[in-house]
């Protein structure tokens, strides 16, 4: 018995009360969604929605909208970058800082989705890692990049049922997903991209015709045949091969609508 007694003694110094076990640590992540080859996707573009999860559980653990400015051109895409240089941690940049409660080291799964203003360009993207309670992820934060552009059908708009069989013309209005300008010789230089108008019916393209710069800042312009043919899709898409970046918008042309669907 004294032995006994001797074992629960020790026993009782090494549990805690079920509302210290329970309660777990603060711990605060700032996380970051940029545009690949450009700057942070901020409020001027919806900004991007953000989740996390307990990966093993599935159970949410923060959500929120990350909302703010671009960051500062200069350090994100002029300037070189040195090693542990803060380039995205700048007075008024985009973040969404998630404050979680965490009872123990967790993998989390970080989801991220925008930009939120231009439905037709949104893209996903999803990371996992190690967290530990007590332990602040701040300053750059976790940074999560997504890729392609954002195309926006600006001409023909309305009622399309009586375009085939004619010529058309097309306006277009192509950014970075952060909203950044495109233009030949600009940061994000248009001459190096292909941006076309392209009339498919069944994934089967029909007609294709080059948009060229309009002399305004992110517009592109063209015209196409449209075949006397029913089924059929006008596509305008930007492709940055070496970037990994493309982008796309697609209107039937026996729908209504704006030209804004994809």
């Amino acid at each position: 018995m004294k032995a006994l007694g001797g074992l629960l003694a020790g026993a009782a110094l090494v549990l805690l009360p079920a509302s210290v076990a329970t309660q777990g640590t603060a711990t605060r992540v700032m996380i970051r969604v940029v545009s690949h080859d450009a700057k942070i996707i901020g409020s001027a573009v919806g900004g991007a929605r953000i989740t996390v999860l307990d990966a093993r559980t599935g159970s949410l653990l923060a959500r929120g909208v990350q909302e703010g400015g671009t960051g500062d051109t200069q350090r994100l895409v002029v300037e070189p970058r040195a090693r542990g240089q803060h380039v995205f941690d700048t007075e008024g940049a985009a973040g969404f800082l998630a404050e979680l409660n965490l009872t123990r080291p967790t993998q989390v799964r970080i989801e991220a989705e925008g930009p939120l203003g231009t439905p037709q360009a949104s893209q996903r993207i999803s990371r996992t890692m190690l967290l530990v309670p007590g332990y602040d992820v701040l300053g750059e934060g976790v940074v999560l990049e997504l890729y392609g552009f954002t195309v926006e059908l600006l001409e023909p708009s309305g009622d399309l049922h009586g375009a085939p069989g004619t010529e058309i013309a097309v306006r277009a209005r192509v950014t970075m997903l952060c909203g950044c300008p495109t233009e030949p010789a600009g940061l994000w230089d248009s001459s190096k991209y292909t941006i076309e108008a392209r009339i498919v019916r069944d994934d089967t393209v029909l007609v294709t015709a080059p948009l060229a710069y309009a002399g305004e800042t992110s517009i592109y312009v063209g015209r196409i045949t449209v075949p006397a043919e029913d089924g059929l899709s006008l596509q305008i898409l930007a492709m940055d091969p070496p970037a990994a970046n493309f982008g796309m918008v697609e209107r039937r042309f026996d729908e209504e609508g704006t030209g804004q669907s994809s």
